[in-house]
């Protein structure tokens, strides 16, 4: 079996390695600002209350046939920066220095960031270098990915409503732990690696990766893979000493396993930042042994572990955002997509809905959107359609909050976390800007799954 070329290979490798509405006022030296937040308690939230915040109605509403999707193409995407230099230039990699520039951005401190921090970030960035060290290796916990080499925060105009925290332009993404990395070389100061994942680029602090050999990457590949379903589980090694939190979506190789477990690679580090592996135990109540099918009972597991998550941009403070929400919901179905809402937006099966009025696009939806197959896309955002509930589109999604105007005033009802709502979230709430709705400025439906 698979996993015994995996067991096979660890013991080699071992042997190789031993509110109410507020107008919040700040002044200091720079920056005086006027935030607009609607701090109003989640059960005064139309939606939320009106329509059941947990998966079990949704779900069943509907009849989905038992799929089975093939872990081939997901171990594809999933392992790819192992297998080919990534393609992406180095004017991709320096997207940031393109994109933010000083004048009209703040730090954590809500003061402006002058120039002179954006030339020692290029500086630190050594662009130089870039794809010159070409490695591949392996995250050692749940990391930040982030635009620049530093742990520093990046905000727009904090006084505007939607900016300010949760909105750290520092942060790209996150990746889990023991999950393929590329590394394409070092900052100045050796302190920060440049790394890809399957999904993104972006920095991240040099001691929380190691190197793996190509002859290992290779055999890791061909094990059977293991998928965890459980976020915030302690995982740890054949001694137990932990090593790193769960994730949904998780993928680990197997080596064997008993009535009740799992026994996977995993990977922590020991001098000079050499691999250390080791022989973990994963109770099946929290696994899968490769792609789960793809049907109700799955769907409610998975949906209402990542249903708990927070909002938060990027990842931020190991939370999730709209798009990694669903990036985790398809991954222990082997459906594999890709790191942002626009991206997500373009998989499958695209109906265009730019053009219709909202009575149009909510009959297009009915007529055409399959439950939990199918993404509802509006620039920034993306949304889960699961179906319809009194007469209603509903669809799950990770949301910061309700963009609210009072004269030219613009605000925000804060949410900050998974829910599910119509696609007029909001529309019941006292100064609702119709003109930034979901359902307005939705412009494409998806189909991932047939």
């Amino acid at each position: 079996m698979k996993f015994i070329i995996v067991f096979l290979l660890v013991i080699l490798m071992i042997g190789c390695t031993a509110k109410s509405q507020q107008i919040i006022n700040i002044k200091n030296n720079n920056l005086n600002i006027n935030t607009n937040i609607q701090n109003i308690s989640k059960d005064k939230i139309f939606d939320l209350t009106a329509f059941p915040q947990i998966s079990d109605p949704y779900l069943k509403k509907i009849n989905i046939k038992n799929i089975n999707l093939s872990l081939k193409n997901y171990e594809k995407n999933y392992f790819r920066i192992w297998n080919k230099i990534p393609k992406d230039s180095l004017n991709d990699a320096k997207w940031p220095f393109y994109s933010y520039k000083a004048g009209n951005l703040y730090g954590e401190d809500s003061n402006l960031i002058d120039k002179s921090f954006f030339i020692k970030m290029e500086k630190k960035s050594n662009f130089s270098a870039y794809k010159s060290v070409n490695k591949n290796a392996v995250t050692l916990n749940h990391l930040n990915i982030r635009a620049f080499p530093t742990k520093k925060l990046l905000f727009r105009d904090p006084s505007l409503p939607g900016e300010g925290f949760p909105f750290d332009y520092m942060q790209n993404s996150t990746v889990s732990a023991n999950k393929p990395v590329f590394i394409s070389h070092y900052s100045k100061d050796k302190v920060w690696a440049y790394i890809f994942t399957s999904f993104t680029g972006g920095w991240v602090k040099t001691d929380k990766l190691v190197i793996i050999e190509e002859k290992y990457t290779s055999l890791w590949q061909k094990a059977q893979q293991v998928f965890l379903i459980k976020d915030d589980v302690d995982i740890y090694d054949e001694n137990d000493i932990f090593l790193f939190k769960s994730r949904v979506g998780m993928m680990l190789a197997l080596i064997g396993e008993d009535k009740d477990n799992y026994f996977v690679l995993s990977i922590s580090s020991y001098k000079n930042s050499q691999p250390n592996y080791h022989k973990s135990k994963i109770s099946k109540k929290i696994s899968h042994k490769g792609v789960m099918n793809f049907n109700k009972k799955n769907l409610k597991l998975v949906m209402d572990e990542v249903a708990k998550s927070k909002y938060g941009w990027g990842g931020i403070l190991n939370e999730r955002d709209c798009s990694s929400t669903l990036r985790d919901i398809y991954a222990p179905f082997g459906l594999w997509l890709p790191r942002n809402s626009s991206q997500q937006a373009r998989i499958g099966k695209v109906v265009n809905l730019e053009d219709l009025s909202s009575e149009q696009k909510l009959q297009t939806i009915k007529e055409k959107a399959i439950p939990f197959k199918t993404l509802l896309y509006k620039k920034g955002h993306i949304l889960l359609y699961v179906g319809i509930y009194d007469d209603e589109v509903i669809a799950f999604h990770n949301i910061w909050g309700i963009k609210t105007k009072k004269e030219s005033i613009e605000g925000r009802i804060v949410i900050g976390k998974a829910i599910y709502s119509t696609l007029s979230l909001g529309q019941n709430q006292e100064y609702y800007n119709d003109e930034a709705g979901i359902l307005k400025n939705l412009k494409s439906l998806n189909i991932l799954i047939n």
